[in-house]
């Protein structure tokens, strides 16, 4: 890495850094069940929530994706039919469905998000609860920067 750190240095080096880690983890390995779905990001990130925070209704996985409940919905109708989702009933409220990652999709998804789930662990245990948070936070203002930028 540069020996200085400057914000054009770190810019530089982030530059460098961000293309090679999106092409290690393209290449990470992907469950031919999984594979055969032909799912896109967004995907990866609601089954990466269901797996790690567990069963939600389809308004919290929105505030949680920060999307509208419309384009949960839709995505959820979508793995539904392909047997990834499940849907079922709350026992709390009958009006409402509560969404988790169906038994038999599960070791798929799991092994699919094992291996960045694991690079990410490596990478983050040693650091500090203060710069695990400075880091995430980096990374949102970032997308947010982008964002702003770009749109989508």
């Amino acid at each position: 890495m540069a020996a200085r750190w400057g914000v054009d240095d770190a810019i530089r080096e982030l530059l460098l850094l961000m293309p090679r880690m999106v092409g290690r983890a393209k290449r990470l390995p992907v469950p031919e069940k999984v594979r055969s779905l032909d799912l896109s990001p967004r995907h990866l990130s609601l089954l990466a929530l269901l797996l790690f925070d567990g069963a939600a209704t389809v308004n919290d996985l929105a505030a949680r994706l920060e999307v509208a409940p419309t384009t949960v919905s839709l995505m959820v109708g979508e793995l539904s039919r392909k047997g990834v989702l499940e849907r079922r009933e709350d026992d709390a409220d009958r009006r409402r469905r509560i969404v988790s990652i169906s038994d038999e999709m599960r070791p798929d998804i799991e092994a699919w998000l094992a291996g960045s789930a694991a690079a990410w662990r490596k990478a983050l245990t040693p650091l500090t609860e203060t710069e695990r948070v400075v880091f995430v936070e980096t990374l949102v203002a970032y997308e947010r920067a982008l964002e702003e930028s770009y749109g989508d």
